[in-house]
């Protein structure tokens, strides 16, 4: 049997192609709001479209940031996209409102700094060495980004040699951002890896086969 994933329905995120997505690396996947099936999965994915303010809403609304934080306590694999990435930093700052975010990671979501806004298409990305994330594929493969937003300032600092230091990969546009994290049973990336084509896929099956 393929591991048991649950894709985490609060109202936000592309919840079926993030679903089908999954489905093929041989995960069996369930869309679901319901606490104790999103507590007990081998993984739980966090998709997220749109407003962070919004997705902060109805993360709440279904005790996901209550989920997310009970899940990492025991070292249960959680991954977030797109949004779904950036509600897991302290906060986020929208049109001059800031909303709290889940603060797993400290850092803001701000507005990115770019003469085109939204980012939105195919880029490459800048992988740390040991990355499992990205094991296995090609340092020019390309990723699919749409998003105004995005943390441009990673301000985790990790002083103990006992303490693995998470692994954040940047992407640019304008300016570098970050484009994915590794953090012990916390992955996350801006990118939609259900909408990159072989590489998303490979990237998928590589967080799988960590659960």
């Amino acid at each position: 049997m393929g591991k048991n994933v649950v894709v985490l329905d609060y109202g936000s995120g592309n919840l079926r192609s993030a679903q089908r997505a999954l489905e093929r690396t041989g995960a069996d996947v369930t869309v679901t709001s319901d606490y104790d099936t999103a507590m007990n999965a081998d993984g739980l994915l966090v998709p997220g479209v749109g407003a962070f303010e919004a997705c902060m809403r109805g993360l709440k609304s279904v005790r996901g940031d209550w989920i997310i934080d009970r899940r990492l306590a025991g070292g249960r694999p959680v991954m977030g996209i797109c949004v779904g990435m950036q509600i897991l930093f302290e906060k986020g700052v929208e049109h001059g409102v800031e909303t709290a975010g889940c603060d797993e990671w400290p850092g803001v979501v701000e507005p990115l700094d770019a003469p085109v806004i939204p980012h939105m298409g195919w880029n490459t990305v800048d992988v740390p060495e040991g990355s499992r994330m990205f094991a296995g594929l090609d340092p020019q493969s390309r990723f699919y980004f749409v998003h105004s937003y995005g943390v441009r300032h990673w301000e985790l600092e990790t002083h103990s040699a006992r303490i693995h230091a998470p692994l954040v990969t940047w992407a640019t546009h304008g300016q570098p951002f970050v484009a994915a994290i590794e953090n012990g049973p916390l992955w996350a990336t801006q990118f939609h890896p259900e909408k990159s084509g072989d590489a998303g896929a490979a990237l998928l099956t590589n967080w799988v086969n960590t659960l």
